[in-house]
């Protein structure tokens, strides 16, 4: 992604539907003592500096893209496979069921089975590819410990705008993997 081009210096994208938002600085969302070592305690945690405000817009950045591929995977799949899906059993119900030849209701239901099977194997092996990799669970965790650590501050008292950053938890898919952290960034935090 080019940065330059779409967005300002500080900038990001703070939910799916393309809202720009403004980094909160570190010196403002972490003024507080008490903030600043939760920041400090969670970044030891995660192996990542929440005080470096270019490495937490780079993190956002990537986190917007992580939840665009999301959304594509659903797309490009899960809708072939609900149109495709229904109209199968549609035309089962409406048609195919009452036709005399019970081989070619035997093919129908064979040839529908197989490719709703297909593209269900499709939507899922995309959907593991996205939500299984512990490179983009981790950049869910970080994201997720952030968008905690700026509930706080806004609860501290911090101007902190509704909602930011917007990126849902997904707990399901936000585990920390300590050891793919360390593969990534040599065995050395990200400081």
């Amino acid at each position: 992604m080019d940065d330059s081009t779409e967005f300002g210096e500080w900038e990001f994208i703070g939910r799916r539907g393309g809202a720009l938002s403004q980094l909160v600085p570190s010196e403002v969302l972490f003024a507080d003592p008490q903030m600043r070592c939760r920041a400090q305690t969670a970044g030891d945690e995660l192996l990542f500096d929440f005080t470096d405000d270019r490495a937490v817009l780079s993190m956002l950045r990537s986190r917007h893209d992580d939840e665009e591929a999301m959304f594509r995977t659903g797309v490009n799949w899960g809708i072939p496979l609900a149109v495709i899906g229904l109209f199968a059993v549609i035309y089962w119900a409406g048609v195919a069921r009452y036709w005399e030849s019970s081989v070619a209701r035997g093919g129908y239901l064979v040839i529908a089975s197989l490719l709703i099977i297909l593209l269900a194997f499709f939507f899922i092996r995309g959907a593991v590819k996205i939500w299984g990799n512990k490179s983009r669970q981790n950049l869910r965790a970080r994201a997720h410990k952030y968008r905690e650590l700026a509930h706080a501050a806004r609860k501290a008292g911090v101007d902190v705008p509704n909602h930011y950053p917007h990126y849902g938890p997904y707990p399901f898919a936000a585990n920390f993997h300590r050891q793919a952290a360390l593969a990534e960034s040599g065995g050395e935090m990200e400081r």
